[in-house]
């Protein structure tokens, strides 16, 4: 389900520290334009998040182009969508970000895009985003305002609630799965959606995991909601949610005769899930870290699962497989050779 991270290969925030980390002389840099800074405060390396929304076509293997340009159209709007509240979330948080050595560089919080024009770009994607929605499909545009209900509560109050802010990031992806199967007229079985959810609140939980890291190595909170968090409870709740992300997407590829997958061949992929989310606990072990870091590789990689998706390559192959496989497996059954 996560091939959402896939097809992204552009480090966009890059472009403002590549200078820093180069020794080059200031004057030598080339500044990102304004429609650049723009670009990159909307955070469209997120973008990629949103894919999940043709997970509906893929696993329903629906040919017609029909369903394939609806999906496409719910695709752009939910990147439209997530962008406003990007760009309302660094309005909000600019000062403290100007005080971050990090974060300072966003394009708002170092100037570069103005905040009037922040918010006049974030009220147009916002508003254009649930227009088009409604007037596209009234289904969507639900969905599409639940999500922006979701965000809201989010950055005010559920980002500094404990264990309610690791479930909204899964409740997201299990909005853009439903909007994928509302935009192409695939019903998604229970399975799937539970699916998704476990897998993305696993990716939740070990974000949680490399930030309390980071925060005790440097003694800054990146999050006040770290406070409620200890490492201890973390790896309690990824023993969970792994164990049940395990069984939901076994149940789901036993096929038909649970209400899963469209073939119980779909059970070869399991092996690939097993060996991505091993690796991905391998990859956020203190020891894996201590390592790598040994060895010159970046010792924050479980921080950013996206990154983590497209930079190791054990990982990578690893999806890249189970999607082929994927693929292998609903077109031989469309075309009935599979029993």
């Amino acid at each position: 389900m996560h091939l959402v991270y896939l097809f992204t290969n552009i480090r966009f925030d890059e472009l403002m520290d590549n200078h820093a980390d180069l020794n080059i002389p200031l004057v030598e840099a080339k500044s990102p334009s304004f429609p650049q800074s723009l670009l990159i405060a909307m955070r469209p390396r997120q973008w990629t998040k949103n894919l999940i929304i043709f997970a509906a076509v893929l696993f329903g293997f629906r040919l017609e182009p029909e369903a394939w340009i609806s999906s496409m159209v719910a695709f752009c709007l939910f990147c439209c969508l997530s962008s406003s509240f990007y760009l309302l979330n660094d309005i909000a948080d600019v000062e403290a970000d100007r005080l971050h050595p990090v974060k300072c560089k966003r394009p708002i919080a170092a100037g570069s895009v103005p905040v009037p024009v922040a918010i006049v770009t974030a009220l147009l994607l916002l508003a254009g985003s649930l227009g088009l929605g409604f007037w596209y499909s009234t289904g969507l545009g639900f969905i599409l305002s639940a999500y922006a209900a979701m965000q809201v509560a989010y950055n005010l109050k559920l980002k500094r609630t404990v264990i309610l802010d690791v479930l909204a990031i899964a409740m997201g992806f299990v909005l853009r799965a439903c909007a994928g199967g509302v935009a192409s007229g695939v019903i998604l079985s229970p399975w799937f959606l539970l699916c998704t959810a476990m897998l993305a609140l696993f990716l939740g939980v070990e974000k949680r995991k490399a930030e309390l890291r980071l925060c005790e190595k440097r003694g800054i909170p990146s999050r006040r909601v770290l406070e409620r968090y200890s490492l201890n409870l973390l790896t309690r709740m990824e023993s969970v949610v792994t164990t049940s992300a395990l069984v939901c997407y076994a149940l789901w590829a036993s096929g038909p005769v649970v209400k899963g997958a469209p073939t119980v061949w779909m059970m070869l992929t399991l092996p690939f899930v097993l060996y991505g989310i091993f690796r991905y606990q391998l990859l956020s072990d203190p020891q894996e870290i201590t390592r790598r870091s040994q060895d010159g590789d970046s010792e924050e990689q479980t921080e950013r699962p996206e990154e983590v998706l497209i930079n190791d390559r054990g990982i990578l192959l690893t999806v890249l497989t189970w999607g082929i496989s994927c693929l292998a497996i609903l077109w031989l059954n469309h075309g009935g050779i599979l029993l």
